[in-house]
């Protein structure tokens, strides 16, 4: 067999198209011993070097899906600072970029709310405050008006 010369330089379709075929081969190896896979996504990606994945491996709750620790410590704190335990995975903008939030950080008193640009997944942290003020500026636009 011969190997194939590597590319030049990586484009997104050839970056989604590994990472798709990554992730059934992971799929396909948890299967064999009764684990679940979660796509985390593509990151970090420099078309003229590489681009991370991840997964996430775990045992299986009953119904199939996989457990995310950042959302059960997001769950369990949300309260505390001023959020819905359903806010997490919840997008909102700043008007520049959308942003989805990710978990929280109680060691990270000042900007405790760490969120993910949704077009590169580049994480950021933001305090509890700024992002209940922009939840509600999101949930007014996009909410219909009557």
């Amino acid at each position: 067999m011969s190997k194939k010369s590597p590319p030049r330089n990586l484009t997104p379709g050839l970056c989604q198209r590994v990472q798709l075929e990554m992730l059934q081969a992971c799929r396909e190896v948890a299967a064999k011993h009764g684990l679940a896979v979660e796509d985390k996504g593509l990151s970090d990606m420099d078309l003229r070097w590489g681009f991370e994945i991840a997964v996430r491996i775990s045992i299986p709750p009953p119904d199939g899906s996989t457990l995310d620790p950042e959302q059960l410590i997001f769950e369990a704190l949300a309260e505390a600072y001023g959020l819905s335990p359903d806010d997490f995975g919840r997008e909102f903008t700043t008007g520049r970029d959308v942003f989805r939030i990710t978990g929280i950080d109680p060691r990270r008193p000042k900007y405790p709310v760490s969120v993910e640009r949704v077009s590169d997944r580049q994480g950021y942290k933001f305090t509890s405050e700024q992002v209940r003020l922009l939840l509600q500026a999101w949930m007014k636009n996009v909410t219909p008006r009557e």
